[in-house]
């Protein structure tokens, strides 16, 4: 890590002698941000989001812990970065896998994606549980996390989408009390779909998150041994609620 560092700071000096500043500048910028983000990565990985510390990291890469400053101002400055790196990267891995799927049915494609999400979390224990996990002491995450967070939602939401748009969403009623709501959360996120809807992605997000996170988290050690299959079968019923026909229907 620390020769990372050095690295950039010696190509900033040398550059600088033989190209514009300014290009030299922002390389040495990118790698040196880059630097502190994965040592900050590892740290999260050995104690937690919590304990995060700039100036533990600027040690750690040899950087002075008033430089660091310059690249992330604040621990929740460096927070948010790998925030939105976290789900940059989960959306692109759900948006992926949605193309692969094309020309595939509905049914098939949701699996797919969730498939393709619970992957990427088991890959990534740690970032997962930074983007889904217990709340960071002290943090409040800003509205910049919003567009990167809503990636890997729209991605299931696509494919309700375009079995709504081929005829083939058997979409449930909501009770009374909920038509209000339905409507309201409709309108704000799938104004091109049913109201009713709304509360089943909402409620399958939840569910498919929670169900990821059980595993990411070690809850079901000891429950649940066949990991995959249970895995399968718990999303079919997603599907179900959301109102996609099985694959085998006629």
């Amino acid at each position: 890590m620390l020769s990372s560092v050095c690295a950039a700071l010696f190509s900033w000096n040398t550059d600088a002698m033989t190209s514009t500043p300014h290009g030299a500048r922002a390389r040495a910028r990118i790698e040196i941000t880059a630097a502190i983000k994965e040592e900050a990565r590892r740290r999260l990985a050995e104690q937690g989001a919590a304990e995060l510390s700039l100036r533990a990291v600027a040690r750690t890469l040899g950087m002075a812990s008033s430089a660091i400053y310059r690249y992330f101002p604040s621990r929740d400055d460096l927070l948010t970065a790998l925030i939105i790196d976290a789900y940059d990267s989960l959306g692109e891995t759900a948006e992926a896998a949605l193309k692969a799927s094309v020309g595939a049915l509905a049914w098939e494609r949701w699996t797919a994606v969730c498939e393709a999400i619970r992957g990427w979390a088991l890959a990534h224990p740690h970032e997962y549980a930074l983007i889904y996990g217990s709340p960071v002491p002290g943090y409040a995450a800003p509205a910049t996390t919003v567009p990167a967070a809503a990636r890997v939602g729209f991605a299931l939401i696509d494919v309700v989408r375009d079995a709504h748009r081929a005829g083939e969403l058997d979409v449930a009623p909501v009770p009374a009390d909920l038509e209000a709501e339905a409507a309201r959360m409709a309108a704000d996120f799938v104004p091109d779909l049913p109201p009713a809807v709304a509360p089943a992605c909402v409620a399958v997000w939840a569910q498919l998150l929670g169900l990821i996170g059980f595993e990411v988290f070690g809850q079901f050690t000891r429950i649940v041994e066949e990991r995959d299959a249970f895995f399968r079968h718990a999303v079919d019923g997603l599907a179900r609620t959301v109102g996609l026909r099985p694959a085998d229907a006629s």
